[in-house]
């Protein structure tokens, strides 16, 4: 059952409000930069495997470092994703750019991240493309108590808009979610097992 790519599932939006700013395709590999809306330099990147994959929505640089060990390359550039330790960071492995390699950071050749790291400043807005829940092919498993991700938030966001949930959307699967998921399935007919199943994600809207 292929996913609802209208159902508009609810992100982080950042309001763009800097001169420079970076959009990142991971389908295509490619991240660029741009100066007040026109199209400065590009650069090729790796992203999360299918397993870990680089959170899709809308973020801003909040950290620049230096040298944070051989895996990160010579500099890393945070984002503020709300359920874990995400950003654009150099590599080790150059032979990865170009593919779905990642555990969900956005990875760069050192030379490129090193001219990236002097170009954008903390506070920069990062747009990742893609639909939340994945690739149209891709098979939805079930989350439960525990998981964390893009898909939780929008779960939480799902729960939050219809009454259920009253907790922060913050991607992180905790008890309060569990509660107000069971909720909603004791109330629309389904099986309140606590389980974000493909049933649920139907009555949600997220499959066609």
């Amino acid at each position: 059952m292929p996913l609802n790519t209208s159902a508009n599932p609810a992100l982080p939006i950042v309001k763009d409000t800097g001169l420079i700013t970076i959009e990142v395709f991971p389908q295509r590999h490619r991240l660029l930069v741009y100066l007040d809306h026109i199209p400065y330099k590009s650069f090729p990147v790796a992203v999360g495997n299918p397993s870990t994959p680089t959170p899709v929505g809308e973020y801003i640089v909040t950290y620049k470092g230096k040298n944070w060990g051989p895996s990160f390359g010579s500099r890393w550039i945070g984002l503020n994703v709300p359920w874990g330790v995400y950003g654009i960071h150099g590599t080790n492995k150059p032979f990865s750019i170009g593919q779905h390699a990642s555990h969900g950071c956005i990875r760069m050749r050192n030379r490129d991240v090193e001219e990236l790291y002097e170009i954008i400043p903390v506070g920069t807005k990062v747009t990742i493309f893609g639909h939340v829940l994945g690739e149209a092919n891709q098979e939805l498993k079930p989350i439960s108590e525990g998981d964390a991700g893009a898909v939780v938030q929008l779960i939480q966001n799902r729960l939050q808009s219809a009454g259920y949930y009253d907790g922060p959307c913050d991607g992180r699967f905790r008890y309060s979610t569990t509660t107000a998921l069971k909720k909603y399935q004791r109330q629309n007919g389904l099986v309140p097992s606590g389980v974000v199943t493909k049933a649920v994600y139907e009555k949600m809207g997220l499959l066609e």
